[in-house]
């Protein structure tokens, strides 16, 4: 399953729409106003079904991640010189992106694919492909790009 991740053009908070490989609508994100990132996912039928939420006044950038109102699990960024890493105590996930933080590839504990993402250039906003293989976790692969892009967010800032 593909899923294209796209911010919307004019927004106060954040706000992107995700779309599946035949342009439909597969979850749409709406930020909220909050000390820190916080973002709500809804189906294509506008039922909440996750969230993340930034943790504030940590070292290193943390996200919460939850399903539904329950905690599922944190989104940490690790402390490295130049290729981001992610660590997620969620299913034993890692990420890890490349220098120029336009592409990340999520595993799991023995090492095995979960879902690859990468940034599409030349768009007027962010975009980025995911591609996850099993559409069983397609919600938690949002959830890891949702806070890597407020984290980069946050950074600009």
């Amino acid at each position: 399953m593909k899923l294209l991740f796209k911010q919307r053009f004019f927004s106060w908070f954040d706000s992107y729409d995700i779309y599946d490989e035949s342009g439909e609508t597969v979850f749409t994100v709406r930020g909220e106003l909050s000390w820190g990132h916080l973002l709500r996912i809804y189906d294509r039928y506008g039922n909440e079904v996750g969230c993340v939420k930034e943790r504030v006044l940590t070292w290193l950038p943390k996200f919460e991640m939850y399903s539904k109102n329950e905690y599922l699990g944190c989104i940490k960024k690790e402390f490295t010189f130049f290729i981001p890493k992610f660590t997620i105590d969620f299913n034993g996930w890692q990420v890890d992106g490349d220098l120029m933080e336009w592409d990340y590839d999520i595993r799991n504990a023995c090492g095995i694919g979960i879902a690859s993402v990468s940034k599409q250039l030349f768009n007027w906003t962010d975009t980025y492909v995911i591609d996850v293989p099993d559409p069983d976790n397609a919600l938690y692969a949002l959830m890891l790009v949702l806070a890597i892009d407020a984290e980069k967010c946050s950074r600009r800032d």
